[in-house]
């Protein structure tokens, strides 16, 4: 289902820029994209950052922006070292690798969690590793208790896979970017120590946890075994993440990254826009955080009967919009739509881009090439758009 909604999200959106991007009526058409965080573009200082990184053969681990990266990133994450890999459905899947070397292990991880769903089953095919779904609670944390009866049950039985490795995802990106709470990850951390058990934190938004929590990334990572970032999200990168752990781990990823075709050459250009990212993190994040706040307090006070949101699960930069009226594909068209009526009305043609996430929500995801200004520009969209449908 979510498949047949993103290639319907896709050919709209593909369908309306056929027709060109310039205008409506002659007014000019203002785009903006909360499909996700992913949409981001590199900004001058990242790309005058990118054109004068000094650079060298990261294969051999010679190049000294690379190195800088995760040097900065070990401290920063409070691990002994990080490696720099292209993607972090890749530094998953290495993480994932180093830990259950014995095929057919076991892997603990929750249904809907973004390794599980989004990353081609990966562990599965390549790693040889049985993944055992477990159900999210609404925050996108696991039952303890069902939890250590998963782990338990292969301990001494010939017939159950025995669990080695635990993945938890922070921020939860099926649960509309919510925030791992720091005394749940500590527990984990002790039930998994009880059982010879390894936790894997999948934090591609981990700098949008920390900043929602107010806390440095360490305070987090702490309670885990090894830890992926990405820095093609809200970091704004346009490509690379990291695994971080132990030393000896992080050489096991250096083993595995050759294997899977991650081994890089002058990989500097690529890692000084992540440094870029990197520096400004805290202070980009907390914006976006901000505007998605703004966006669902707006969107609350339109009080349609058509959608509505839980102002309590917008913790970070993304919001989870409930739509009650409309499939959630016809609303999404609509908001991608320019009509003369809205031009007539507001004076502008607007374009708001969103994801159909399920059968009844859209998601919306701020990011750093949404200002304050483009977030009210998607209210007032909203807000005709609700007009036009309402009762």
């Amino acid at each position: 289902m979510l498949r047949r909604l993103a290639r319907t999200a896709a050919q709209w959106h593909g369908a309306l820029w056929a027709r060109g991007s310039g205008s409506w009526a002659g007014v000019p058409a203002h785009v903006v994209d909360l499909r996700s965080d992913t949409v981001t573009k590199p900004g001058p200082a990242m790309r005058r950052a990118m054109a004068e990184a000094v650079v060298g053969d990261d294969d051999y681990g010679e190049d000294p922006t690379v190195r800088e990266l995760q040097e900065k990133a070990a401290e920063l994450l409070g691990v002994e070292q990080t490696l720099f890999v292209p993607t972090n459905t890749m530094a998953n899947l290495i993480s994932v690798m180093c830990h259950c070397r014995r095929r057919g292990s076991q892997l603990l991880l929750g249904q809907e969690c973004h390794l599980h769903v989004y990353e081609q089953g990966g562990v599965a095919q390549i790693a040889g590793v049985h993944s055992h779904p477990l159900p999210d609670l609404p925050h996108g944390t696991l039952d303890l208790a069902e939890l250590e009866r998963m782990v338990t049950r292969g301990l001494g039985s010939p017939y159950h896979p025995v669990c080695e490795l635990i993945c938890l995802e922070n921020t939860h990106s099926s649960s509309g970017g919510r925030v791992l709470p720091i005394n749940y990850l500590r527990q984990v951390r002790l039930l998994a120590r009880s059982y010879g058990v390894r936790v894997h934190l999948d934090g591609a938004r981990l700098m949008n946890a920390s900043v929602a929590l107010h806390v440095p990334p360490a305070r987090i990572v702490e309670h885990c075994d090894s830890v992926s970032l990405c820095f093609s999200k809200g970091l704004g990168a346009p490509v690379g993440a990291l695994v971080g752990g132990p030393k000896d781990f992080i050489e096991e990823a250096w083993r595995l990254r050759k294997a899977l075709g991650g081994g890089m050459r002058q990989a500097g250009v690529l890692a000084a826009a992540a440094l870029v990212g990197l520096a400004d993190a805290e202070e980009v994040l907390l914006r976006d955080h901000r505007n998605a706040q703004r966006f669902a307090k707006g969107l609350q006070e339109l009080a349609s009967p058509l959608c509505s949101v839980d102002l309590t699960a917008v913790e970070t930069n993304m919001v989870m919009v409930r739509v009650d009226g409309p499939p959630p594909e016809e609303l999404c068209r609509r908001l991608q739509a320019v009509s003369a009526d809205e031009v007539a009305q507001t004076g502008r043609a607007v374009r708001v881009l969103l994801f159909p996430w399920t059968e009844r929500s859209v998601r919306a995801v701020w990011h750093r090439d949404v200002s304050a200004q483009d977030t009210e520009l998607a209210l007032r969209k909203w807000g005709f758009v609700l007009r036009q449908l309402g009762p």
